[in-house]
C-alpha cells in the first residue's frame, strides 16, 4: 500500500495570496521609482531619477 500526500487547498491558497502580494508590492514600488522619485529615497543625488529616466519618457510620465 503507497502513502501519498495531498497538499491542502488552503496552504495553496495562503502561498497563491503572499505571492500576489508581493508582487503588487513590487511593482507599486517600481512604478514610484521610475514616475515619481525625485532624489527622495537617492539622498546622494538624482542617481534613480537620472537612472529610470528613459522609463519616465517612455511612459509618458513628465520629468522636466
Amino acid at each position: 500500500m503507497a502513502i501519498t500526500h495531498v497538499p491542502s487547498r488552503a496552504a495553496d491558497t495562503a502561498a497563491t495570496v503572499l505571492v500576489t502580494v508581493g508582487v503588487v508590492l513590487l511593482a507599486l514600488l517600481t512604478l514610484y521609482l521610475v514616475g515619481f522619485d525625485q532624489g527622495v529615497i537617492s539622498r546622494g543625488g538624482m542617481f534613480l531619477h537620472e537612472l529610470m529616466h528613459d522609463g519616465r519618457h517612455l511612459l509618458g510620465v513628465p520629468c522636466h
